[in-house]
């Protein structure tokens, strides 16, 4: 996302990097006053709510200035580097006689300005380069391209329309991402109808959900005038330095933060426990390791903890689905994406392996891998961490016994696995040394009711217990 200052500065602004951010933080600047820049160069790294991301540019030239130090959060659309393209930039737009006359005589032109290949670096959400493929023409009126085109560049970067004669007027294409355009066919909506409320003009969920909902004539109002209330100043907090450090809520903590206490104080949680001989299951984990199919992929119990919950979530359906409050309506996913949560530096995230229903056993253990690895390096992206509709949580790895997890946002269940410890237990009618845990499932009663989640729970804790039962059940 860009905008033009002086005739050779370009101004390249934070981009909305995930569906819906509004700020980042910049954690690093790669570059520096001076250094030459090339198109699609990573020119810093920001820290969303979601996630850590690099940011190339898209153009070549020399850095003009950094407008944020390092540690500074941007709010989506603000200006962040200035760079000068001289050499590089853009005629001035044409006029429309200008352009006439210059498509009547090319061979009156210098050497034509050589296109760049393929798709130009952009980011998410903000504008595409020049296409190479080949459209048939439209039919209407005509339109010099170098006019249309900036048109709409300047329409993007929230100039307004660019003023054109009436006749070389064209109705510019909605600025919308995939996924919006996506859920706009599928209810019917013509985004050429539909009001944008997003930055620069761009068309929003909630926008094509405000276009598909037929809109009730709100009932008059009576007008009631107050007199203005003073309030009190906010008392100034004081705290003595030496013995309190103060931590900005921000990035991922403030993200997890706002979505725990709205799950918390909207969704009605019941936590159900059970706890479970998983002396088999550890064994079968010794003896997968030494198969040839999972060689070098990451085998553990937890492993065969979702291998176990996506067989109950098999056996029990109703329990992968989501509340809907505005429609009124259960939605029933016929998909599993099996959240994991992780505890990472920035804080707790959730990322998710997409259809894991569909995935055998190496590809679940190899899927996991993945995302446990890039969790810890920071690099989980905003795509992964979203659409998720059951967790698991490991609390067992820090020693607990369980606990009572609240649930993802949009979630009707979420799994906790407290440690695996050697315990006294009753096996074959004699007290035994056997490796016993504690689970604990948590889930929306609005939705899942005591006998749903008990059965969800109860055949989690019979495939631990006998790790056949994944033959069997499968």
């Amino acid at each position: 996302m860009t905008t033009m200052t002086e005739a050779s500065v370009r101004e390249f602004k934070m981009p909305d990097v995930g569906e819906g951010l509004t700020e980042a933080e910049i954690l690093k600047w790669y570059v520096q006053a001076g250094d030459t820049v090339t198109d699609g160069q990573v020119v810093c790294e920001v820290e969303t709510a979601k996630a850590a991301v690099e940011l190339p540019i898209p153009y070549d030239g020399v850095v003009r200035e950094l407008r944020f130090p390092e540690g500074t959060t941007v709010a989506v659309g603000t200006a962040i580097i200035a760079v000068d393209v001289a050499g590089g930039a853009p005629a001035a737009p044409e006029t429309p006689a200008e352009a006439s006359e210059a498509s009547t005589a090319p061979e009156a032109s210098a050497a034509p300005e050589k296109k760049p290949e393929g798709r130009q670096p952009v980011l998410v959400g903000y504008g595409v380069a020049a296409s190479s493929t080949k459209r048939r023409p439209r039919k209407g009126p005509e339109v010099p391209v170098q006019q249309a085109s900036v048109a709409i560049q300047t329409e993007l970067n929230g100039h307004g329309p660019a003023t054109t004669s009436p006749a070389a007027t064209v109705q510019p294409r909605p600025l919308a991402k995939p996924p919006v355009r996506k859920l706009a066919k599928d209810l019917g909506v013509d985004l050429t109808t539909v009001i944008p409320s997003g930055p620069d003009g761009i068309i929003t969920r909630e926008d094509v959900h405000a276009a598909a909902t037929p809109a009730e004539a709100p009932a008059p109002e009576p007008v009631v005038t107050q007199a203005p209330v003073t309030a009190p100043a906010a008392p100034t907090a004081s705290y003595d330095a030496a013995r309190e450090t103060r931590v900005p809520v921000k990035g991922v903590r403030k993200a997890t933060a706002a979505a725990m206490v709205g799950s918390a104080f909207t969704a009605p949680h019941v936590t159900e426990f059970v706890t479970v001989d998983v002396t088999r299951t550890l064994k079968l984990v010794e003896e997968l390791k030494q198969d040839k199919d999972l060689q070098g992929l990451r085998v553990n119990p937890l492993l065969l903890i979702a291998k176990a919950l996506l067989v109950a979530i098999k056996r029990n359906p109703d329990i992968n689905a989501s509340w809907d409050e505005t429609n009124q309506e259960i939605v029933l996913k016929h998909y599993v994406n099996l959240g994991i949560a992780a505890a990472t530096p920035r804080g707790l995230i959730v990322p998710n392996i997409k259809d894991a229903h569909t995935k055998t056993l190496p590809q679940l253990a190899e899927s996991l891998g993945e995302l446990v690895a890039t969790a810890k390096e920071g690099r989980t992206s905003p795509a992964a961490m979203q659409g998720g509709t059951v967790t698991i949580t490991n609390v067992g790895v820090f020693g607990v016994d369980t606990g009572t997890p609240i649930l993802p946002p949009g979630e009707a269940a979420i799994l906790a696995v407290g440690a695996i410890k050697l315990q006294p237990w009753v096996h074959k009618g004699k007290v035994k040394p056997r490796q016993v845990t504690t689970l604990a499932l948590s889930f929306d009663h609005r939705l899942v009711d005591g006998e749903l989640g008990s059965k969800v729970l109860a055949d989690v804790a019979a495939v631990l217990e006998q790790p056949k039962k994944l033959i069997t059940w499968a």
